[in-house]
């Protein structure tokens, strides 16, 4: 499949481009994704171009009828990471935690270490691990690295949201190195 470089997208108006539709369907049919989708959908049919992700977040775990909320982070959006924290935390029991937990020295595993940086390491499986303890019934990434947040979805026990990924370049938008055309062109070769 290369959907991303398919003109026509007749998916979009009903035609299956794959053999899997029946097998996917099935998938659908389950209890715990039918619940998932139709929140979802209900979303974007409500608050399509009027709720920000946030919003929508908020939105979407009152429709799933969740209580506590699991809020993964790294240190470097501490800032961004208390407001998020506050503002779910007038809808939800939030528990926050930290890629810095349990401080875990980079010299114990033979981490490469960043010059003038701190001395523990990122600890994506212990955050996992510390939201999996407090019984969270969502858990939201804030801005961990690359392969932190792979590790940390393998290790959640609860369904895992992104709400910002690291970009320590562009501000945590990663996709403005392709909304620049001009960097675009110099760095990827792509117009």
């Amino acid at each position: 499949m290369k959907c991303a470089m398919c003109a026509d997208k007749q998916c979009y108006n009903g035609k299956d481009c794959t053999n899997l539709k029946d097998e996917i369907r099935k998938e659908y049919a389950k209890k715990e994704n039918q619940s998932i989708m139709s929140a979802a959908a209900a979303i974007e049919a409500e608050g399509y171009m009027k709720l920000t992700r946030i919003e929508e977040l908020i939105v979407f775990c009152k429709k799933m009828g969740f209580k506590k909320l699991g809020l993964a982070f790294c240190i470097g959006l501490e800032n961004e990471a208390k407001l998020v924290h506050e503002i779910f935390s007038k809808e939800f029991d939030v528990c926050s935690v930290c890629c810095k937990v349990c401080a875990f020295s980079k010299k114990d595993y033979g981490f490469k270490e960043l010059e003038g940086g701190g001395k523990s390491s990122c600890n994506p499986i212990g955050q996992a691990k510390v939201l999996n303890t407090e019984k969270t019934d969502i858990n939201i990434l804030l801005g961990l690295c690359v392969g932190h947040d792979i590790l940390f979805t393998e290790y959640s026990e609860a369904p895992v949201t992104t709400l910002a990924v690291k970009d320590r370049v562009l501000a945590h938008n990663p996709l403005g190195a392709i909304y620049s055309k001009y960097y675009r062109k110099r760095r990827f070769g792509v117009k």
